[in-house]
């Protein structure tokens, strides 16, 4: 067997979290009665997401802090609406009521339950790697029933760095023991969690789950479903 541990991405890699987020986003929408502000409901969950794709690539870049992303991600969608007063106290209660609502969520990417099945049975140590928030990472991981299948959980807020650089993926080894020529990096980010790991030494499986094409180097496998990963380990 070629690799003896596997570095897995957790957010949708394995954990539906767009689809738990839209539902989630949905609810804090609700439960804030933002009706009032927005004419249409779809004005606010589309600023939402531009907003959320623009904060996590800078986040995941360095160029700002978690701290910010957890305001502005919020802020911006919230100044689209007519009449309401966004501060900075009104974009983080919110925020803590949305990350509630995703934590609590179950949903997972079609195949996760199986995969991690398989690949247990395999004898593979197995590491999640992910940029998400330490406190509700652990409540993702409860709701959907991954936590025991993992050796280690390593968090970029643990690390001090972000996936793709490459002092996250050398903390990872510190933290999880394993020699970087028997490990494999598994993730749904072509930058963050491919070109990253690769460019860190190591081979990477990049789990293709919509199209990309902006590729810089060819990852050491890809797929298209989890199921597919069963086919290669």
């Amino acid at each position: 067997m070629k690799y003896k541990d596997l570095f897995i991405d957790f957010d949708d890699t394995l954990y539906d979290t767009y689809g738990n987020s839209v539902i989630a986003l949905r609810e804090t929408y609700e439960a804030y009665g933002l009706a009032r502000y927005f004419a249409d409901p779809q004005i606010f969950y589309d600023a939402y997401w531009q907003t959320n794709i623009d904060m996590w690539t800078q986040y995941s870049k360095g160029e700002i802090t978690l701290d910010y992303l957890i305001v502005e991600r919020f802020r911006r969608p919230l100044c689209v609406g007519k009449g309401l007063e966004v501060t900075e106290a009104y974009c983080l209660e919110m925020s803590d009521r949305f990350l509630d609502f995703c934590s609590s969520k179950p949903g997972v990417v079609d195949g996760a339950h199986e995969l991690m099945d398989y690949l247990r049975s395999k004898g593979y140590r197995m590491h999640m790697c992910s940029n998400g928030f330490h406190e509700v990472q652990y409540k993702k991981l409860n709701a959907c029933g991954l936590r025991d299948y993992f050796d280690t959980i390593i968090l970029s807020e643990d690390a001090g760095v972000n996936k793709p650089s490459p002092q996250y993926f050398d903390y990872a080894l510190q933290r999880s023991g394993a020699q970087r020529d028997t490990t494999l990096m598994i993730g749904d980010n072509l930058q963050t969690d491919i070109m990253g790991a690769m460019s860190a030494g190591f081979d990477a499986l990049f789990f293709n789950r919509y199209p990309e094409h902006e590729k810089t180097k060819a990852p050491t496998y890809t797929v298209t479903s989890l199921r597919d990963i069963m086919k290669i380990l």
